[in-house]
Parts: C-alpha cells; sequence; structure tokens
C-alpha cells in the first residue's frame, strides 16, 4: 500500500487516520520535512504533542521508531555505540588458553563486538525503509552533546575511530523535541525545520479527545475541555497538557463519570494536576468556580 505524502492536506489527513490532530502549520513542517530530508525541532510546553507525532509518524508510514532519550550527561558512547567490554575480554582469555592471540587482536574491534546505540541504529539500512529517529527532550542534555550531534543532523553520519565513518544510505526521520528547560544552540536550530507546539484551541482539543478517548459523550468531552483549557489560565506551578487532558478523560471514563461535579474533580485532580502545591489549590470551592466558569462559556448565546 502506497502513502500518499503529495501535498500537506494529504499529510494532514494520514496523521488524522492515525488519531493525531494536527493543524496546518504543523503538518507543513511534516511535509516539508519528509520532502526536504530535514530534520524537524520541535519546542514547547510538555504534554502537548511533540513526542507522539514521532511516534505516530512511524506508525503511519510503517517505519521503525528509534527513541534516543536525552538526560543531563548523556555521551557519545551512551548516544551512538560502545565496546562490548566483557565479551571482549573473555575472547582476549579465550584466545590465551588456546595461545592464538593474533586472531582477536584483529577483530576486537570488530562488528561482533559492537553494541550500537540509537544514532547508530538509525543509520543502519532497514527493509521497511529509514527509521523515524526521536531526539526526545533535547535541552535536558548540555552544549558539549549538541555539537557532536551537528555531525549527525549535517550530514547523517556518524564516525567511530576504530571502524570509521558510517554514513546512512538513506536519512533517517529525524524529530528533535525541547521542552525549553533551557535554550538550544542556534547552530543545532539551523540544521532543523523549527515548529513551537501550543496547546491547542478548545475546538482542536476537542478533535483531538474525541480521536484519542472515543468512548467519553460530547457533552463529558466539552466539559473536559472547557475545564482544563480555564484551568490553564490559573496560576499554576506546572499547567496540564494535552496528554493530561486525555489520561483525565480515561479516568473520568472508568469512573463511569457522566458530567463533572466539584467532587470527582477533586478525587481525580491527580490526572491532570502533578504537584500537591498546585492539587491543594484547586480543592473545593475552587475547583467549583472553574468548573462554573467552564459551563458557562459552553453555554449557548
Amino acid at each position: 500500500m502506497t502513502t500518499d505524502l503529495s501535498s500537506i492536506a494529504s499529510v494532514q489527513t494520514l496523521l488524522q487516520d492515525h488519531a493525531y490532530v494536527a493543524d496546518r502549520a504543523l503538518s507543513t513542517v511534516v511535509f516539508l520535512a519528509l520532502t526536504l530530508n530535514r530534520p524537524i525541532f520541535l519546542e514547547g510546553e510538555p504534554g502537548t504533542g511533540k513526542t507522539e507525532i514521532a511516534r505516530t509518524l512511524a506508525t503511519a508510514l510503517g517505519r521503525d521508531l528509534i527513541r534516543l532519550q536525552c538526560y543531563e550527561g548523556l555521551d557519545a558512547s551512551s548516544a551512538v555505540y560502545e565496546w562490548n567490554f566483557a565479551a571482549q575480554m573473555l575472547a582476549i582469555r579465550a584466545s590465551q588458553v588456546t595461545g592464538d592471540t593474533s586472531a582477536v587482536k584483529d577483530t576486537l574491534f570488530g562488528p561482533q563486538f559492537l553494541i550500537e546505540r540509537p544514532l547508530l541504529q538509525a543509520m543502519r539500512p532497514r527493509p521497511g525503509g529509514a527509521p523515524v529517529l526521536l531526539i526526545d527532550e533535547i535541552d535536558r542534555t548540555d552544549e558539549p552533546f549538541e555539537a557532536f550531534l551537528l555531525e549527525a543532523l549535517s550530514d547523517f553520519q556518524v564516525t567511530i575511530p576504530e571502524l570509521g565513518t558510517i554514513t546512512a544510505a538513506q536519512p533517517p526521520i529525524v524529530i528533535l523535541t525541547s521542552n525549553r528547560t533551557r535554550e538550544v544552540h542556534d547552530a543545532l536550530k539551523r540544521r532543523c525545520l523549527y515548529h513551537w507546539v501550543d496547546y491547542p484551541s478548545f475546538q482542536r482539543e476537542l478533535d483531538i479527545l474525541a480521536a484519542r478517548a472515543p468512548d467519553a459523550s460530547a457533552t463529558l468531552s466539552r466539559e473536559i475541555v472547557a475545564f482544563v483549557q480555564r484551568l490553564r489560565n490559573e496560576d499554576l506551578f506546572k499547567k496540564p497538557g494535552v496528554a493530561e487532558t486525555i489520561d483525565w478523560a480515561k479516568c473520568l471514563l472508568a469512573l463511569d463519570v457522566i458530567e463533572l461535579s466539584p467532587e470527582v474533580i477533586s478525587d481525580t485532580l491527580g490526572a491532570i494536576l502533578k504537584y500537591q502545591d498546585d492539587i491543594a489549590r484547586l480543592q473545593g470551592l475552587e475547583a467549583k468556580r472553574i468548573l462554573d466558569d467552564a459551563r458557562a462559556a459552553l453555554a449557548p448565546t
């Protein structure tokens, strides 16, 4: 089956068919990235669907998803490759027993002892086509690792001193995400197509909820989205993202909730808020006030 990627509209439809509701701006960036073989740099608040776009693309295109989860202190040995030291030592000891040490010297840094990490895996050819490489939360790493990524994203290649340079026969589809806990260097951004992923409008979040939690009634879905959108206007330590909206809807469905109430909201706040100070603020009368505001916004004028 051939996947139609000939236009922005076809990309938008493809994502929609796999339960990812993208606006035209994001669909345009994805279309250009696929057409021009350019990485995508997605920046925005946590829970707005940055990581999910990579998963959806991999599923929609029938490609493997390779994920590099970034963290402070991440270096080349964790991101590209490392040598299987234990296996190398066993091979050396075995050669000493047999007396054939010359053969093991020639193969000690060969493919059989190489442990491939995400960046190297993404350069390897695959039967279904080039994989989707997700470099998630790049803002958690430091500048030296950003500099190291420049070679990989510029020429789609990595260098292993013992083996040489390995270049991808077909460039992977690369998606980098950032929650903007720090600024990422311009040199890395210049190699990418940039898009800011914002909180969705009421209607688009409603469409997302319909795609991700289709069992929720129209009335309950509208109340959930209206409440969460009002909640984002509050002075919270961590505002709920779309991921929390979906999680909350699924929790309410599991509890057979038909409509929101202050009691139900208080009981399930842990699904949408992740800090105790935020939860404490929303207990009781505060939750009722926001719910009343949300329902007033839904009322026909």
